[in-house]
């Protein structure tokens, strides 16, 4: 999907130039939070636990039709657009989109980094649960622990795994049905 005002209705011109601003600034790697445009820059040590899901979780996407990626996910109607660490999407949605809406996702993953953590654990979670995205995992590398929430509801997440210890098997439930191993996180 790609970002039009005729996407957001009446009076959306405000939202449209923040989240256009966000997609084009830094190199186009920014996010946008709450309305305050951030830069990603993501260290090696973050980039290996990312790869490490990825590989992970690269047999059961591909059974089933998905790819894995951090593309552009808009909250529409809110000054939002993310960049998720990864992102388990549907092969044919994702075929020619911009930006995807979280709820067209099947599992988000997000790994803290010092300058963001809070923003993972608190700002991220209720946004990803208020706009429909099935599956969050939350790496807290800080914390080295593993947090998967499910069942998204506007008032948050209903069903909450964790937070586990690296190096404790976590399930993710369906439609993976498969055991994340974190003891190399």
């Amino acid at each position: 999907m790609s970002i039009k005002s005729a996407d957001y209705g009446d009076g959306a011109a405000p939202e449209h130039a923040l989240k256009s601003a966000a997609r084009h600034t830094h190199g186009g790697r920014s996010q946008l939070i709450e309305g305050v445009i951030e830069p990603l820059s993501l260290s090696w040590a973050h980039e290996t636990v990312t790869d490490r899901l990825r590989h992970q979780l690269g047999t059961r996407a591909a059974d089933l039709h998905c790819i894995i990626g951090s593309g552009d996910l808009d909250l529409p109607g809110s000054p939002n657009w993310y960049v998720p660490d990864l992102a388990v999407v549907p092969a044919a949605v994702a075929k020619g989109a911009g930006a995807l809406r979280s709820d067209q996702t099947l599992l988000i993953v997000e790994v803290t980094s010092e300058a963001d953590a809070d923003t993972d654990r608190i700002v991220k979670r209720r946004r990803y649960a208020e706009y429909g995205a099935p599956l969050y995992l939350l790496v807290d590398r800080q914390q080295r622990a593993l947090t998967l929430f499910a069942e998204p509801d506007r008032l948050g997440y209903t069903r909450i795994t964790g937070p586990l210890p690296y190096g404790t098997p976590l399930r993710v439930p369906y439609p993976f049905g498969t055991d994340l191993d974190t003891s190399d996180l």
